[in-house]
């Protein structure tokens, strides 16, 4: 039951650092466009160290689940 529980956290957790990569992405881009303005940038910035913070939480999770279901 428990190798059940790991297999679906791990790939919730995988497709949930699969979302916060591309939200960064996007968001890396917009804080580089010279034609948006100051704050939007910033802000831009600010949610892509977010994104990124998210992604490597979840990717440590993902891995931590995936070994949790070998055993």
């Amino acid at each position: 039951m428990d190798t059940i529980k790991d297999t679906a956290n791990y790939v919730g957790d995988k497709a949930s650092e699969l979302t916060s990569g591309a939200s960064k992405e996007a968001n890396k881009n917009v804080a580089k466009d010279s034609d948006a303005s100051l704050g939007t940038r910033a802000s831009a910035g600010k949610d892509a160290v977010s994104d990124k913070l998210d992604e490597s939480k979840n990717s440590a999770s993902a891995t931590a689940n995936k070994e949790s279901a070998k055993h």
